[in-house]
């Protein structure tokens, strides 16, 4: 059994937030058929890095396109051409969830907008998934993720820190304005279909923005800036607002600790052989302190090793970790006891959703597919077409 067993999901997106999205509630369970342009595809199937064959020649999919499309099928459908629209306006008489990231309007020629497609299905929840969202002045500009980390101020409190060597803002090392975007997206169908289902009956338009969603997903810092009038600032691996909350030199590599109260800073003294000082008693008063109070905990943390000071701080309760690569995050016990790296029937690796359901588990069926690799099955199953329309389509070059 899954958590959203009879739901089908037309997922005519392309990169990153909208794929990352639709795997989201195909691993949940829900039917998603994947549409695509004839020839090409998602662009992300030019993206990433692929596997090795056994001339060394690379294979398969690419890295990007694996992350983010498991558990659907794909089909190849040309819009432009009106028997396209048609077959994807009947397909979506069906489904319970249309996803697109088209530029704003961009369907709507196509009859494929919410408003065309409400008539012909007024259950549809109809997601669209942009960068500057249906409105305002920046509604018809394009945009990708690192666009969306430096216009929603996240580049401007990531990076080393001012005066120190190497300063200047950074990229978040993954495309995190997407990731946000695909999960605020879940969540939004979770909740329309949740009330077409409980409430209304019909279906709703969700109009989602990366730069909306960048900048609610870093609204604890904003807030900083919005309560107080100070501005947030790059600080390295820094806490804004805590301290001690970073990364830290070892005798052998870094270790990143994270103080979380007064009583944890107490025990890390102790761990570390630091005689108490009223001056570092509570948050407020380490971080007005900070100049005088790092030096100290970093001359401590050159004692030991990384392995010896981890030991040491969870005895006590006090949060430390090291700094990993992918190679250390692989064979870390706990990583690997949770299952986070595992595999696709068919031997595809692939990072595990991390919701653990009681009763309804995320489930793993289908591989990322081919481009076009179902398209005569879902015509078939959705709409009845018989292996005469479909050629015939195919001739027409309307599917591949």
């Amino acid at each position: 059994m899954s958590a959203l067993p009879k739901i089908r999901v037309l997922d005519m997106t392309r990169v990153f937030a909208g794929p990352f999205c639709a795997q989201m509630l195909g691993d949940f369970g829900a039917e998603v058929v994947k549409i695509e342009q004839p020839g090409s595809g998602d662009d992300v199937r030019r993206m990433g890095f692929r596997k090795a064959g056994e001339d060394g020649a690379p294979v398969g999919e690419t890295s990007s396109f694996l992350a983010m499309n498991r558990n659907k099928r794909s089909i190849a459908l040309d819009i432009a051409k009106p028997e396209g629209a048609a077959l994807l306006r009947a397909m979506a008489a069906q489904a319970d969830v249309f996803i697109e990231n088209f530029k704003t309007g961009g369907l709507r020629k196509y009859g494929l907008d919410f408003a065309s497609l409400a008539e012909v299905n007024p259950r549809l929840v109809y997601c669209s998934i942009t960068g500057f969202g249906q409105s305002g002045p920046y509604a018809a500009l394009p945009g990708y993720d690192p666009i969306f980390q430096a216009m929603s101020g996240l580049m401007s409190v990531t990076g080393v820190a001012e005066g120190e060597a190497g300063a200047g803002p950074a990229v978040v090392g993954y495309s995190v304005s997407d990731i946000n975007a695909g999960l605020y997206a879940t969540i939004a169908i979770l909740a329309a279909l949740h009330h077409r289902d409980t409430v209304s009956g019909r279906g709703q338009h969700i109009d989602l923005a990366l730069l909306d969603a960048q900048v609610a997903a870093h609204a604890h810092i904003a807030m900083n800036h919005l309560v107080s009038g100070r501005m947030p600032v790059r600080a390295g691996t820094a806490s804004q607002i805590n301290t001690p909350w970073q990364a830290f030199s070892t005798a052998d590599r870094p270790l990143m600790v994270a103080v979380g109260n007064d009583r944890q800073f107490a025990q890390l003294c102790q761990v570390l052989g630091i005689a108490p000082d009223p001056r570092f008693a509570t948050n407020p008063q380490r971080m007005a302190n900070r100049d005088v109070l790092l030096p100290l905990l970093q001359a401590a943390f050159l004692q030991r090793g990384a392995r010896a000071w981890m030991d040491a701080l969870n005895a006590v309760g006090v949060s430390s970790g090291p700094i990993n690569d992918f190679g250390a995050v692989a064979e870390d016990p706990q990583i690997h006891h949770r299952g986070l790296f595992t595999e696709l029937p068919d031997g595809t690796p692939t990072i595990a959703n991390p919701v653990r359901f009681s009763e309804t588990p995320v489930r793993y069926e289908r591989p990322p597919p081919a481009l076009a690799a179902h398209t005569a099955e879902v015509l078939s199953e959705w709409l009845g077409t018989d292996a005469a329309e479909l050629a015939r389509l195919a001739e027409a070059g309307v599917v591949a």
